[in-house]
């Protein structure tokens, strides 16, 4: 069980779920993120170089040079500086997003929200050590959730249901490995969940 929750917590890392999100609402809700179809491949491989391989090399990097003692951050003290590279990592990239390359406002709205949720998680790391995988996966929920209003389809509709039990799933898989206590799960996944909905929200 140990081995099944650690491949669920690698699968639904905290940095692959912008890549996932990208994809899914690339798919389900094109009109949304306004993108012709024939660029989209290139746009969400970009989006996986900078949101998550460009902070992966970042956290090896740390890694390599002893500033953290192992990949999974199990200290909150460890995390603080990853984190906040990490923060700066997404801020550059919604910064060339909406200045440089100048897509679609809806996708650069998506990319603002998550790092929003990105710059949140680091300084809540500063005081206190939330569950970031809660964080980002109900966050994706949070954004998910009330575009199903905005479909007149439901193609939507699975897709959120099944978000909810990967949520589910990757909450008890960090708390069997003891990676967080039920608290700092709970705290991650409101917060994740307020940000994503209301920034939905107001941004949309």
């Amino acid at each position: 069980m140990r081995i099944l929750a650690t491949i669920i917590s690698a699968i639904f890392h905290p940095l692959l779920l912008t890549t996932y999100l990208v994809w899914l609402l690339g798919y389900s809700f094109p009109s949304l993120l306004m993108i012709a179809p024939e660029n989209f491949k290139i746009i969400l491989t970009f989006v996986f170089c900078f949101t998550f391989l460009l902070p992966a090399v970042n956290i090896l990097v740390f890694r390599l040079f002893g500033t953290i003692s192992s990949f999974t951050l199990d200290s909150r003290r460890e995390r603080i500086v990853p984190f906040l590279a990490i923060s700066m990592i997404y801020v550059v990239t919604t910064f060339l997003f909406y200045n440089k390359l100048k897509l679609s406002q809806n996708f650069n709205h998506l990319i603002l929200l998550v790092t929003v949720l990105v710059v949140v998680s680091a300084v809540l790391t500063l005081f206190y050590k939330v569950s970031v995988h809660s964080l980002a996966i109900w966050g994706a929920i949070g954004i998910i959730l009330p575009l199903n209003k905005a479909l007149e389809q439901t193609y939507l509709l699975w897709p959120t249901a099944i978000a909810l039990l990967i949520a589910g799933v990757v909450m008890s898989s960090r708390l069997y490995l003891n990676s967080h206590t039920p608290r700092q799960v709970l705290v991650g996944s409101l917060i994740g969940f307020s940000i994503g909905f209301l920034g939905i929200i107001y941004l949309f």
